[in-house]
């Protein structure tokens, strides 16, 4: 069937507080809007719209950064839900499939559940939900299985009141009679604007059927303020947590494991306790993530060790069995395969060949002030403990640098480089010097 999104997300969300447009605010690392798009990736939908409004410059950014086909419209004035999803109107001209409206910030819709919103047949199908405490959610007022109409707390009657299935505002027709219906919607309320929750209503009055399917309360959390917002947060992790050991990853300590929204982790991998997965990592089965580190837009192949305490910056690649140890940061650096860079060492802007060893203390200096510059290391090298390596710089197979070198140079294949200064040593000068700082510490305690 073919399908089309609709994702309203032009609110700025004052209660937020905040200059950034509420829908960017970040769940597990990404903009809660793209929650809501990856969730609609499963209808392959022919068309992608998202209507902004408050930010529209930034939201039109997030998406390109997504989804480059999707398509942002501008609702300049907000004067209500069905107002909104009307500006998708041209986006979708000819456009005869099923559309879906959804909302930027109710992320948490589950892709199972928009496949089965899209095969209601029904001529229009509302997304409900039974809560635990209905509060001040519209009711969805059934006859049968047909829904009759959508009412608000404040205009329901007490016994409407009673009723515990309620309104998510995501709702599915086929585009051509949605804009029909949208058309129909008059703003006689206190507001003075147009809602989808007339839609139900006004598809009963002209014989047609409305169908609720139905889904579990927890996907249909909105966010409004920083409270909430954190509240979702921790409900993406439990869920992508729970997610991954039921596919067979070991997690020590589950809930100090930070994931983000693109996080992949393949089966038998271990987590240790406080790691944190920014956007972009990619962990192969077996590998092992010790505990507090921070990964992030990198790769981690199988057999593969990281950590404890290490960094991965974006653009990291590591092969199978790498170990990269303790206070340990790597940044836009291929290290192949067996290659140990066990402690206290930066790596950046690199290449590092396989089963070489990098000592401790091991800088490689890629950044001038203006350029960033590469240092390839090749197969089977040994860099001596506490060396500068000086970008751009090559360092040849089975080569060797001493301990304290500053090289400049390329190493040539085999070859052990040196550089450091020659050990000058001034006998009984250690004593003369304690004596004289001494002296002059005591005369400054006297004075002061």
């Amino acid at each position: 069937m073919k399908t089309a999104l609709i994702i309203l997300a032009a609110g700025k969300g004052t209660r937020m507080n905040s200059d950034l447009p509420k829908v960017l605010h970040p769940i597990a690392g990404a903009p809660m809007l793209h929650h809501a798009m990856r969730a609609g990736d499963i209808l392959d939908p022919e068309h992608t719209v998202i209507v902004a409004g408050y930010g529209a410059e930034a939201v039109t950014t997030s998406v390109a950064s997504i989804d480059p086909g999707a398509q942002v419209v501008l609702q300049e004035e907000q004067l209500g839900t069905a107002h909104a999803a009307a500006q998708a109107r041209d986006a979708l001209a000819g456009f005869d499939g099923r559309a879906i409206v959804l909302f930027g910030d109710t992320p948490f819709v589950r892709p199972e559940t928009l496949q089965e919103l899209t095969a209601s047949p029904a001529d229009v199908t509302v997304l409900g939900f039974e809560a635990a405490d209905p509060a001040r959610y519209g009711r969805l007022v059934m006859n049968g299985t047909q829904l009759e109409r959508i009412v608000e707390f404040k205009d329901a009657t007490p016994s409407e009141r009673e009723i515990t299935l309620c309104n998510s505002g995501v709702l599915a027709a086929p585009a051509p009679l949605l804009f029909d219906l949208i058309d129909a919607v008059g703003n006689n309320n206190a507001q003075n604007e147009y809602y989808l929750t007339e839609l139900p209503r006004l598809a009963r009055a002209r014989g047609l059927s409305v169908a609720v399917t139905r889904c579990n309360e927890a996907e249909t959390l909105g966010i409004n303020s920083r409270a909430e917002l954190a509240a979702a947060d921790a409900q993406f992790q439990t869920r992508a947590r729970a997610q991954l050991m039921d596919d067979g990853v070991t997690l020590v300590a589950p809930d100090t494991v930070y994931l983000s929204l693109d996080t992949i982790i393949g089966r038998d991998a271990l987590i240790e306790p406080n790691v944190v997965f920014g956007p972009g990592v990619t962990v192969e089965s077996g590998a092992t993530v010790r505990a507090f580190s921070h990964l992030e837009g990198c790769h981690v192949s199988r057999g593969a060790t990281v950590g404890p305490y290490a960094r991965l910056r974006p653009g990291t690649e590591l092969a199978e069995d790498v170990r990269i140890g303790n206070f340990v940061e790597i940044k836009q650096a291929t290290i192949a395969a067996g290659a140990k860079v066990n402690h206290l060492s930066y790596v950046g802007d690199a290449t590092v060949g396989p089963a070489s060893n990098i000592g401790a203390g091991t800088i490689t200096c890629n950044y001038d002030g203006v350029m960033k510059h590469r240092t390839e290391i090749g197969a089977r090298a040994f860099i001596g403990s506490n060396t500068m390596l000086v970008a751009p710089l090559t360092v040849g197979d089975d080569a060797m640098t001493g301990s304290g070198s500053v090289i400049t140079s390329d190493v040539e294949d085999g070859a052990l480089a040196i550089a450091r200064a020659p050990q000058v040593e001034k006998p009984g000068m250690a004593r003369k010097l304690f004596e004289m700082l001494k002296a002059k510490k005591a005369r400054q305690s006297r004075g002061s």
